[in-house]
């Protein structure tokens, strides 16, 4: 992880959204990221995305709140 960008290891092709925001530190649970996910309060590529468990790849972008993250 690296600012608002989250490096996959080799051996990972994708992460899931919820997890990916949690892991950057933009929800404390699982809990909440999922609730804000299925009220429509995020964005996956300039789209409303309201599936949490949205597989998010190399180059794909989530934005919440003003805020930009990135998967790399």
């Amino acid at each position: 992880m690296i600012g608002n960008k989250l490096s996959l290891s080799p051996d990972e092709e994708y992460i899931r959204l919820d997890n990916m925001l949690k892991m950057l530190g933009v929800f404390e649970t699982g809990g909440q990221a999922k609730l804000e996910i299925q009220n429509g309060s995020v964005k996956v590529n300039g789209t409303v995305c309201t599936m949490r468990g949205k597989k998010m790849r190399k180059g794909d972008k989530a934005e919440y709140n003003g805020m930009t993250f990135e998967v790399c």
